[in-house]
């Protein structure tokens, strides 16, 4: 059997790491199929998880670098040592709910490039340990702030305590850390209740898959390789040029519409992911495909 190439959008369920629903998925492929996802999802999240398979997993970090959008509801008026319902919720005690006019004012002071920490219950790293593995032993976990951009948050409903946001946001943006940090402007305290992935890049949950579909339905949803660069600038080259690159040479080039360059055949497949020499006009290959 060829091995299986390209992209699934799994809609993860509440309640399980994106580790085990990866593990869930890979019933449906054959035994030696590569198989990894693309921006872990919290337990308590559900959504748009995607899956990369066979020659797509070395794509998977153009994939994590593209836009989300999350749906979530905060609940004002408590925290959580997780920033979530699924930690140790403590209420705050003599908190005022704040009005729409508060709540509009302070969403707008998240939106542009904000300074925000990760949670401590989190995947990132901590001399080389995992943050959530500390947490959970009790011992202190200090985090730096990290910059991420937030593009937009809309206000969705406020039916005190429970106020519904849609967030878009890049990269490595936390939105447990959004709603905590939301919670403390408002001097109120709030927590995620619940958190939905709408999207990643092109990648939405309208074309996502049950982790209850057949195997037959789950091949059948596969899409191809070509979208993981989805958001790179194209080029398309002639054979005697994707040669040079295969081979791990520099193609010289006149001009290039960025610095990382998706590289297409003449059938309109990926070949390459490569980088632009700007000074000295050369395309230099990052990563061949084929």
């Amino acid at each position: 059997m060829d091995p299986l190439n390209g992209l699934l959008v799994l809609d993860k369920p509440g309640g399980m790491t994106s580790r085990a629903a990866l593990d869930r998925a890979q019933r449906w492929f054959p035994r030696r199929t590569r198989l990894g996802h693309t921006g872990t999802l919290d337990p308590l999240a559900t959504g748009v998880l995607v899956l990369c398979l066979g020659s797509a997993t070395r794509l998977a970090e153009y994939v994590q670098r593209m836009g989300k959008t999350y749906r979530t509801r905060l609940r004002l008026g408590a925290t959580s040592d997780t920033d979530d319902a699924d930690g140790t919720v403590t209420p705050v005690e003599g908190a005022r709910m704040p009005t729409p006019d508060e709540i509009a004012g302070a969403v707008k002071a998240f939106v542009g490039p904000i300074e925000q920490t990760p949670p401590a219950f989190s995947a990132v790293k901590v001399t080389g340990r995992r943050a959530y593995d500390l947490a959970r032993r009790g011992e202190d976990v200090a985090l730096g702030a990290k910059t991420v951009q937030v593009y937009g948050i809309d206000v969705l409903g406020y039916e005190p305590p429970f106020l519904d946001l849609e967030v878009r946001c890049g990269k490595g943006t936390y939105v447990r850390s959004l709603g905590r940090d939301l919670g403390a402007r408002l001097g109120c305290g709030a927590l995620v209740q619940t958190l939905r992935r709408l999207r990643v890049g092109p990648f939405t949950v309208d074309n996502a898959v049950s982790l209850e579909a057949s195997a037959d339905e789950a091949r059948a949803r596969l899409r191809p390789v070509e979208e993981a660069v989805a958001e790179l600038p194209t080029i398309t080259l002639a054979e005697t040029e994707l040669k040079r690159l295969r081979q791990g040479q520099a193609v010289a080039l006149a001009a290039c519409a960025g610095e990382e360059i998706a590289v297409f055949d003449g059938r309109g497949r990926l070949a390459a992911v490569a980088t632009f020499d700007a000074d000295r006009q050369l395309l230099r290959p990052a990563k061949v495909l084929a």
